[in-house]
């Protein structure tokens, strides 16, 4: 009897791929760039599971396409790649990675905190540049980071992790989120503050919210002039969750200080972006989850997924399990 189909949309860890040939047969593209949608629907037409990046889009018209598709498994934590009410009435259920990216996350969080306060990505190009010729007091003065007020919009596990982490610094602990979260308030000794209030008291906001409907463009123009003129803004969690065009204006003009990104409105990012001009932008390659150990456990978690569907169960990462 022939083994179900498995395709995956990028090389992921050997890990991942070991248990998925294990119980299918396993498919995958190699490129280094995203499958071309035309592959990708050649492909789905013979598939049962699906191992999807947020780089593939899976619509309605993709999934028409896969009479046996049962499960699409997003080798990441958010799923606005998804459509995921379209999978629901076709019965295919929808998983992500919950957890075991949480710490590697909020690394980079903290770490472009300290990066964009520091100014450590100008001092490092002023320094291979040859531009430093002796020491001075007003040579790349930056912003402290120890003592300060951090705001955390979304307290989910990433931005808990992200005030674990704070509280190593003696920084004094704000978090929005559409819930409270007085367990945590007590634990991490954090206080729940309204948005609006949150951005005018915070040193640093931090964006730890899902990309949907609500949070599209949730820091927009008016959120970004309630900031602090000296503060950072850090976004780890979806390019769409923050307006560029009026971040850019928001850089360019001082309203803020400065911001330290992960991701952005459009990935890859432009080579004629205006926010690669910025000297006070510090910008990485949407690489949040980019530890060894983290993406291990993702290729090891969207198998698991997958498997546990082709065997009958539900999977237990399931994004729409309460609705089969």
């Amino acid at each position: 009897m022939s083994k179900p189909i498995v395709y995956v949309t990028r090389l992921i860890p050997k890990e991942g791929l070991r248990m998925l040939a294990d119980v299918a047969e396993v498919r995958v593209w190699e490129g280094s760039s995203p499958v071309p949608r035309e592959v990708l629907e050649k492909e789905i037409r013979s598939a049962a599971g699906l191992i999807s990046l947020i780089t593939d889009t899976v619509d309605a018209s993709l999934m028409d396409l896969a009479p046996d598709l049962k499960v699409v498994a997003n080798y990441a934590v958010g799923f606005d790649n998804i459509q995921v009410e379209e999978a629901t009435k076709r019965g295919i259920f929808v998983t992500n990675t919950p957890d075991v990216l949480t710490h590697a996350t909020a690394d980079l969080a903290m770490g472009l905190m300290i990066a964009a306060a520091r100014r450590i990505p100008e001092g490092e190009r002023f320094l291979r540049n040859g531009m430093w010729k002796s020491w001075t007091p007003t040579l790349l003065v930056g912003k402290d980071v120890y003592g300060a007020s951090l705001g955390i919009i979304g307290f989910g596990r990433i931005g808990q992790a992200v005030a674990q982490r704070a509280k190593g610094f003696q920084m004094k602990i704000y978090y929005y989120d559409e819930q409270r979260n007085y367990p945590m308030e007590s634990d991490l000794g954090v206080k729940y503050m309204p948005l609006n209030e949150l951005l005018a008291l915070s040193d640093f906001v931090s964006l730890h919210v899902p990309l949907n409907e609500n949070t599209r463009h949730l820091i927009d123009k008016e959120k970004l002039v309630r900031m602090k003129n000296d503060a950072v803004l850090i976004n780890t969690a979806r390019g769409g969750v923050v307006d560029e065009e009026a971040l850019i204006e928001a850089l360019s003009q001082g309203i803020i200080g400065g911001a330290g990104l992960d991701v952005f409105a459009e990935e890859p990012m432009p080579r004629n972006s205006k926010l690669l001009q910025l000297a006070n932008v510090v910008m990485v390659p949407h690489i949040g989850s980019a530890s060894w150990s983290a993406r291990r456990q993702m290729a090891e978690v969207a198998a698991r997924n997958v498997t546990a569907v082709l065997d009958g169960k539900t999977p237990p990462d399931a994004i729409n399990a309460v609705w089969f």
